[in-house]
């Protein structure tokens, strides 16, 4: 995950004040506790969240991240109808050049209706928030930062097949997310293009060509055990509806103290590239403390398995179904 922002984000996109008013989520016409979803087992989530931080730090062209990539490509081809592998070369905040992997898994081809449910799969290359200065050029094991994520989409992806859907789904994977410039670095980006860097390439590289999808949902650092995710400015912005739905979701699930029906500043994170260039509407579901910034140990090296809650994971992982075959 990026730095957090006060941002005013500048790439000819023209943002939208949204009131608390306007945040306030519309009564459900659903009962979402009555739509049938496959069961999604919180310690096989868990499981997978574990297996990625056993191969270490999945930095930028280590032996971890090449390790792990081939670990998520061939998992995924265990479930999905196709899996794309998008490789590509990027510039870091410094210009160094590094290549990186973006991961799709396609679920129902043939469908022209279509939902995108992202996360990103690198770590960081530098522990540069840990309150120990020694460990400010440390890779981060990201085992919530990152690993979370992935490992609620992944268990997705092996469940959803037990239910019959119309819609496609597309897991979308991207890699060298959280190498923006660390906070002992002399140089500044201006607009943070460089975070989110796999993000940037996809959604201006599509997997498929003309490809589209009705909404995104974004993961990020969903799996601390005390877990709490406010309505994330830009997400508000460009998809409201989105959102609001799924915090009306939540409600339903009883889980509303967990979705606080609260504004949170802007953050830059991989929905605002897809929003900008892919024009897919996409939202970020982003954990952010009481005290607004994210989780306590973002960026250090305690961001390890100590972090991760199996609760947390299933109540990411049940909203994310209820979402998806609601809409059938």
């Amino acid at each position: 995950m990026k730095t957090k922002l006060f941002l005013i984000f500048l790439l000819s996109l023209v943002l939208v004040s949204c009131s608390k008013k306007q945040a306030t989520e519309q009564a459900s016409a659903t009962n979402y506790k009555d739509v049938k979803t496959p069961e999604f087992n919180a310690d096989s989530a868990y499981n997978y969240v574990k297996v990625q931080c056993d191969f270490g730090a999945r930095t930028p062209e280590s032996v971890a991240a090449k390790q792990c990539g081939d670990y998520l490509i061939a998992f995924l081809n265990n479930f999905a109808d196709t899996v794309y592998v998008q490789e590509f070369t990027a510039k870091l905040y410094d210009g160094k050049e590094v290549k990186g992997r973006n991961i799709i898994a396609s679920f129902n081809n043939e469908a022209t209706d279509r939902v995108v449910l992202a996360s990103h799969w690198d770590s960081r290359l530098w522990a540069d928030k840990d309150e120990d200065a020694k460990n400010h050029r440390t890779p981060v094991i990201a085992a919530n930062d990152g690993a979370s994520g992935v490992g609620v989409l992944m268990e997705l992806a092996r469940v959803i097949k037990q239910q019959k859907f119309n819609q496609g789904l597309d897991i979308v994977l991207f890699d060298l997310e959280d190498q923006g410039a660390p906070d002992w670095a002399d140089t500044i980006i201006e607009d943070q293009r460089d975070w989110c860097l796999g993000s940037q390439y996809w959604a201006q590289n599509l997997h498929k060509p003309y490809y589209s999808a009705k909404y995104g949902i974004l993961l990020d650092m969903v799996g601390y055990k005390d877990l709490r995710f406010t309505k994330e400015q830009q997400s508000m912005t460009y998809a409201p509806s989105i959102m609001n739905n799924i915090w009306n979701i939540a409600n339903d699930l009883g889980y509303s103290e967990t979705f606080i029906n609260n504004l949170e500043s802007s953050v830059m994170d991989d929905h605002i590239w897809v929003n900008h260039y892919a024009k897919i509407p996409m939202i970020d579901i982003v954990a952010h403390s009481h005290q607004g910034g994210f989780f306590p140990y973002w960026h250090t090296t305690k961001d390890n398995m100590d972090c991760i809650s199996k609760e947390s994971l299933y109540k990411v992982g049940k909203v994310l179904l209820v979402a998806f075959f609601s809409a059938e």
